[in-house]
Order: C-alpha cells, then sequence, then structure tokens
C-alpha cells in the first residue's frame, strides 16, 4: 500500500494489551494486540507472534485503513455467526457453547498437535448432542492432516451431518485432492480454505484450482476490509467471514467485511471474543440471538489491560518493522 501515515503519528496512538484467554488457544493463555487510536476509529494490530515483518505488515495496512481511512457500505445491520469450540475435552463442551447466546451453528477445533481421532469424535459428538439435529457443525485442522489422515477422520467425523470442513490439509493441491477423495469414498462433504488464502501469495490459486468450495477469509490477514472484499468477490465462491482471535476493535473490520458483502451464506466466525477474559471496550461485539449488529465500538477499557513495560517495547520495535514493509 502507499503509506501516507506517519510512523510517528502510529506510535502516539498506540496502546499495547495483554488479554488472557478463557482456554488456552493456539499455544498462548494471554491475546496481546496493539491498538491504535485512528481520526476514523480505533483500529487494531494484532498478528501473531510468530510471524514475521513481512507478514505482519498486511496486518498493519488493515489497522491503518481501520483508522485512517474508511470500509466499504454495509448491505445489512446485524451478522449471524458461529460459536466456537476450542480442542477441549467432550466434558467442557457445554460450558464453551453456554457463553455464546443463542448460536446454533458451531465450529469445532480438531487435529490438535498431541490429540487423538477419538478426542476430535467425542468432542464433535458432544456438540451434536448439545446443539440437537438442527444445529450446525463445521470442524477446523488448521491444516493438521496429511491427506490420507484427512480423508479418514473426515469419514470418521461425517457422520455427525457436518456443515463443511475448515483448511483440513495445508497445501492447495491437497486440498484440490481430498474433495476427489471424498467423493470416492462416498463422502458429501465441502472443503472450506483459510490458510490457503490468507496466508499464500496468491490467495485466488484456491478458486482456480478448485481446491475448496468455502472461503474462509480474514480481514486483517488480507490487508484490510476493501482487500479482503476483492480477493472475496473475485474467487467466487460462498465467503464466510472469520477474525484472528481478536478484540471487539478487530471483530469490528470483520463485521464491516461481512455487512459489506453481497451474498452471505453462512454464519460467520465472528464470535471469537468469548475466548477472552475482558475486552477493550464496555461494548464488546459478542453474540445476541446469534448475532452480532453491525457497529463500531471504542476501547475505552485500554488502562486496565496494558500490557508489561517490555512486551509494549516488543510491539512499539514490531510496528517499526512492518511499517518498513509497507
Amino acid at each position: 500500500m502507499d503509506c501516507v501515515i506517519d510512523l510517528q503519528e502510529l506510535q502516539d496512538s498506540a496502546h499495547v494489551v495483554s488479554i488472557p484467554l478463557r482456554t488456552r488457544f493456539r499455544g498462548v493463555d494471554h491475546r496481546e494486540a496493539m491498538i491504535l487510536r485512528g481520526p476514523t476509529g480505533d483500529a487494531e494490530f494484532a498478528p501473531f507472534l510468530e510471524y514475521d515483518a513481512a507478514e505482519s505488515a498486511r496486518w498493519l495496512a488493515a489497522a491503518i485503513e481501520a483508522g485512517w481511512g474508511s470500509w466499504p457500505a454495509p448491505v445489512r445491520s446485524s451478522i449471524p455467526v458461529n460459536a466456537t469450540v476450542p480442542a477441549v475435552d467432550a466434558s467442557e463442551v457445554a460450558g464453551v457453547l453456554a457463553r455464546y447466546d443463542g448460536c446454533t451453528t458451531a465450529k469445532v477445533k480438531v487435529a490438535e498437535r498431541g490429540q487423538s481421532l477419538d478426542d476430535d469424535v467425542a468432542r464433535v459428538a458432544e456438540v451434536r448432542s448439545l446443539l440437537g439435529p438442527t444445529g450446525r457443525i463445521r470442524v477446523d485442522a488448521n491444516g493438521g492432516w496429511s491427506l490420507d489422515d484427512a480423508v479418514w477422520a473426515l469419514t470418521a467425523l461425517s457422520g455427525f451431518e457436518l456443515e463443511y470442513a475448515e483448511q483440513p490439509c495445508a497445501t492447495v493441491e491437497e486440498l484440490a485432492s481430498l474433495r476427489i477423495a471424498l467423493v470416492n469414498n462416498g463422502v458429501d462433504l465441502r472443503v472450506a480454505a483459510d490458510e490457503s488464502i490468507r496466508k499464500a501469495t496468491d490467495p485466488l490459486l484456491v478458486a482456480r484450482l478448485g481446491a475448496a468450495d468455502i472461503a474462509v477469509v480474514k480481514v486483517a490477514p488480507l490487508g484490510g476490509v476493501q482487500a479482503a472484499l476483492d480477493i472475496a468477490l473475485e474467487a467466487g465462491l460462498p465467503t464466510v467471514v472469520s477474525s484472528a482471535l481478536d478484540t471487539s476493535i478487530g471483530i469490528a473490520a470483520g463485521v464491516a467485511l461481512a455487512a459489506a458483502l453481497p451474498d452471505l451464506e453462512f454464519a460467520c466466525g465472528l464470535g471469537t471474543v468469548e475466548l477472552l477474559s475482558g475486552d477493550v471496550t464496555s461494548s464488546p461485539l459478542v453474540p445476541q440471538a446469534g448475532s452480532i449488529d453491525v457497529r463500531r465500538p471504542s476501547a475505552d477499557r485500554l488502562s486496565s489491560l496494558r500490557a508489561a513495560p517490555e512486551r509494549e517495547t516488543w510491539w512499539r520495535q514490531r510496528l517499526a518493522a512492518a511499517y518498513a514493509e509497507l
């Protein structure tokens, strides 16, 4: 992007927060984020800790758009969302689902390192039992299965009438092969691509190779709401907007994207504030009756969540490194 915002202005606007998670997720028990307070609204810069400066730059571009730019006009006023069930023991599923008011769709994490297929089956079975026959269940492997393991696992899980399987394998080519293998095995299950879009040098390769039935699109990794909208429209696949374990400030960008899509067939993965034990706003974007209203909260609870000084220094250095990549 052509960056017209001075780095010092970004640094002056920045606040670093650390929020405990209710359940360990992605290998961490705290979510750190940098909130940037821009003239057009509060923005979030929160690439995951392992991302390098080049990848983080796309997250910064999204934050600059949010705080110093504008978002496309909405075509709807509320967004249906799914519950997110981490790779917890089946006995913990009820407590997780109880936090998602009115959600009748659940995304269940599977293929967790150190767990077995039996763990996944037990977790999904419990979700099905609690949601009942009309509830919708999707599983997310985050690319954790090989092609053969994905065929085996999804065949076993397909008896729970899954809505789709998200990123079951790591590569686009594996996803394309998996779709064929599932059909050959008599498994009627849609495949969704997430990492193969948001972490790809060519996010449209999935569509060109016929590797997915559904595109999972996230604002920050794709460089902003407008950039993500352009990719979704060009891919031409049904789109699910998802979040990246954001605070409500980050969720607002995902809500803006979901609100701008011409069609929205599936519930979106934008209810993940419920995975946090706190939030940077007194008006969090959390599900009510299964949906989130299209609105933009203000970060009015920053002081109580302030990160330790050494973590603030780390994030400010990271901001500068990402800025240099724009």
